[in-house]
């Protein structure tokens, strides 16, 4: 099966797949999964799981905002102070 049809149709990945659906080697998800930093089940105490819905989020978790978007963050802060900075 391509990686492609896996990540389409599989909600549970296994820790090879789940290296491959982020781009990132297995060494530094295995970093990420000891750090805490990423979401993953353990059932039996050694192999890692993954969920793919909570990968997805976990991208998503922190966005770097636009210049646009910067740009009407200060203006509605300058407004909301009075326009002083």
């Amino acid at each position: 099966m391509r990686d492609s049809t896996i990540f389409c149709t599989k909600e549970v990945l296994t820790s090879d797949e789940a290296a491959r659906y982020l781009g990132i080697s297995k060494s530094y998800l295995y970093k990420l999964t000891m750090r805490r930093q990423i979401p993953h089940y353990k059932p039996m105490g050694k192999m890692c799981y993954f969920n793919r819905g909570e990968i997805e989020k976990w991208l998503q978790d922190n966005p770097i905002a636009t210049e646009a978007q910067l740009n009407d963050r200060a203006a509605a802060y300058c407004k909301g102070k009075g326009g002083a900075i």
